[in-house]
C-alpha cells in the first residue's frame, strides 16, 4: 500500500492558483498508476518513490514541472526543448499542457518496471579535450624533476587545474608568476588547490 505526506498537500497548497491543479492531477495519475507508491520531499519538491526514486514534480512563479528520474529511458524527448524546464514536459501552466492521463499513466508503469528491474541509466561521460601543457610550464617542470614527477602523478583533472590556472592568465607577467608559483607548490606536493582542502 502507497504512503501520502502531508508536506505534499502542505506543498500544493502554497503554490500559485494555476499550478494546485497540475500538481493534484499529478499525483492522482502516480497514485492511481502506483498504488504502491510512497511520496517525500527530495530538493524540496515533492517526488515519488517505488524501488527507488520514480518521478517528482514542482512549482515556480510561471509554471509548473514534472519529470521521471530515467525520464530519456521512458519519454521520447525528440522535437522537444529540454533546456525549457526539468523534466521531460516543459513548462506546464495548465493541467492541458499534460498528456493524457492515460499516456501519463503509461509512462509511470514503464518507469515502475525500470525501477524493479533495477535498470540504470547510461551516466554521460563528458570528454576533455586533450591538455596542452603550455611550453613555458612545460620548461619549468623540465627543470624541476621533483616538480614534474608530482605533476606527472595527479590525476588528469588535477593537472587540468594547473594547466588551466596558468593558461587563464591574460598578461605574461601573470602567466610567469603563475608558473613559477605552480612550480614551487608542485616540488611541495600540492594540489594547485591545496589551501581549501580539509584534513
Amino acid at each position: 500500500m502507497g504512503r501520502k505526506d502531508a508536506r505534499i498537500d502542505a506543498y500544493i497548497a502554497r503554490q500559485a492558483e494555476f499550478a494546485r491543479p497540475i500538481l493534484r492531477t499529478l499525483r492522482q495519475v502516480v497514485h492511481g498508476a502506483c498504488p504502491e507508491v510512497e511520496e517525500t520531499l527530495k530538493w524540496g519538491h515533492p517526488s515519488f518513490t517505488y524501488h527507488g526514486i520514480l518521478c517528482g514534480m514542482a512549482a515556480f512563479k510561471q509554471h509548473a514541472t514534472f519529470g521521471f528520474w530515467k525520464g530519456k529511458l521512458i519519454v521520447d524527448a525528440s522535437g522537444r526543448d529540454l533546456d525549457a524546464a526539468m523534466g521531460q514536459f516543459g513548462r506546464l501552466t495548465s493541467v492541458d499542457d499534460l498528456p493524457a492521463k492515460r499516456v501519463l499513466a503509461g509512462y509511470v508503469k514503464k518507469a515502475m518496471a525500470l525501477n524493479e528491474a533495477g535498470v540504470q541509466p547510461k551516466r554521460v561521460v563528458r570528454a576533455h579535450p586533450p591538455l596542452r601543457v603550455p611550453a613555458t610550464f612545460a620548461a619549468a617542470l623540465a627543470r624541476n624533476p621533483r616538480a614534474r614527477a608530482t605533476f606527472e602523478g595527479f590525476s588528469p583533472s588535477c593537472r587540468r587545474e594547473y594547466v588551466e590556472w596558468i593558461s587563464e592568465a591574460k598578461r605574461d607577467e601573470t602567466r610567469a608568476r603563475r608558473v613559477a608559483t605552480s612550480i614551487e607548490w608542485l616540488a611541495e606536493g600540492k594540489k594547485r588547490n591545496w589551501k581549501y582542502e580539509t584534513g
